[in-house]
């Protein structure tokens, strides 16, 4: 069995916030240091709130990431050869953006009718007027998807895993939901009749509403889950190993009727993950996927992520309440999993760690293998835990407090704003990240 160890980083926390030639830099700096998985979150086009969790598009990649220059080596008879066979996707998502751009950034679900309803020869009209605007957005796809692939090629002479993470949902506002109202439980007005989320628990009296549509389910498993298939098959493209975000959704789905403000008065309905699942691993045989099974999971989560045989998750900051069935303490970390000392949504553990007091700190302190200055106690514990892949957010390795935060869930201020700097990088710190990682067999 693989086991490596990596890095938590989404390109936007990269110095220039774009895919270039930090890009390699850091492909580079991670050989040094002995890390073979370059993690990130979702590539797609985020709304203003700038998530990539709620997209304008479950397929198209996020046009911010072009770099400055990137028209100048623009090579038109590729680009020519690439509407030739474009993806499916494609001609939905570029009209979307024009005619989002067309109505002030309006959700969709406010267009004008002929729009909203898609009108055939309305669309076909407002195509022709825009056809300049509609050639733009492809061009930057376009440009994107050759990037990523030189830096997939980068990746692999290096011997690095690109490791990507799909949202189970997607946005309302979305091309998705646009395009493929009829994969959506959406009413005659096309608004939403149940939305997403998760009930009341230890951290929330009310739940929490995501407010995404669901699915059709049976509407989508009547064409052999088509739209499922090709966004899985663009992310097997682009990634390695790809994470399903809220996999427990996959089996059955928390169901909160629109008209609902909070989260309290849903219920659980199942949902065919497995018939999904099956016809996934049938299309992909190749294909490497990672449950997110955070959270409070059923015996049924489980069983459908060993019917796959699919490695979950496991947070180390989660594994120090002192119950004797946590499953991120050191002492249950299993073989078959993904651990890390925290993720995009926890504190850094700097931060977290501070945040305790200070006898809980001690006995953190106790039950990790190596002393010293945190957070290394914390990477050194999960460096050394049975798991088949580590993962270390950049903002660990740097030692930074809770200001390089990259999300605060249930917030819409200052997230998914963090960068590091080639200066914040230790001359020493590859050496002594290699150091750990080699001690355990991780190279």
């Amino acid at each position: 069995m693989t086991s490596n160890a990596g890095l938590l980083l989404h390109p936007t926390s990269l110095p220039s916030g774009v895919l270039d030639t930090d890009v390699e830099q850091l492909l580079d700096w991670m050989v040094q240091a002995g890390l073979t998985v370059w993690q990130m979150l979702p590539l797609t086009p985020p709304h203003g709130d700038l998530s990539p969790y709620q997209s304008l598009s479950a397929f198209a990649l996020n046009p911010a990431l072009l770099p400055q220059n990137w028209a100048d080596d623009f090579n038109e008879l590729a680009f020519a050869a690439y509407l030739e066979s474009a993806p499916s996707w494609l001609d939905d998502f570029a009209l979307f953006c024009v005619l989002k751009a067309q109505h002030q950034q309006a959700c969709w679900s406010d267009w004008p009718d002929p729009f909203k309803y898609r009108d055939a020869s309305a669309l076909e009209e407002f195509a022709q007027q825009q056809h300049q605007a509609i050639i733009s957005i492809k061009r930057e796809q376009f440009a994107l998807q050759q990037r990523w692939q030189a830096i997939k090629d980068y990746a692999q002479s290096r011997n690095i895993q690109l490791f990507g993470d799909m949202p189970i949902f997607v946005a309302y506002d979305s091309a998705d939901v646009w395009a493929n109202p009829q994969a959506f439980l959406l009413d005659e007005q096309l608004q939403p009749t149940y939305v997403t989320g998760v009930p009341p628990d230890y951290f929330s009296e009310t739940g929490q509403r995501w407010g995404n549509p669901h699915y059709n389910w049976p509407a989508m498993q009547q064409n052999g889950f088509k739209w499922w298939l090709d966004r899985i098959g663009e992310s097997f493209k682009l990634f390695d190993l790809v994470r399903i975000d809220h996999f427990r959704g996959l089996e059955a789905s928390w169901y909160i009727p629109a008209s609902e403000s909070t989260a309290i008065n849903g219920e659980w309905r199942q949902v065919p993950g497995q018939a999904l699942l099956t016809q996934v691993a049938q299309a992909y045989p190749e294909g490497l996927l990672v449950a997110e099974d955070l959270g409070i999971i059923t015996p049924e989560v489980v069983a459908l992520k060993e019917a796959f045989n699919l490695p979950g998750m496991a947070v180390l900051q989660f594994g120090f309440s002192g119950l004797p069935d946590n499953p991120h303490s050191p002492s249950s970390l299993i073989a078959k999993s993904v651990v890390y000392t925290g993720t995009h949504d926890n504190d850094t553990s700097l931060g977290w760690f501070n945040s305790l007091a200070p006898d809980t700190q001690h006995w953190v302190l106790s039950q990790l293998p190596e002393a010293g200055e945190m957070p290394w106690p914390l990477i050194a514990g999960a460096i050394a835990s049975p798991a088949e892949r580590v993962i270390v957010p950049m903002q660990d390795f740097l030692g930074l407090n809770s200001d390089a935060r990259m999300n605060t869930p249930g917030t819409t201020e200052h997230n998914w704003r963090w960068r590091f700097d080639w200066a914040d990088l230790p001359a020493d710190l590859a050496s002594r990240i290699r150091g750990l990682v080699a001690a355990q067999g991780r190279i």
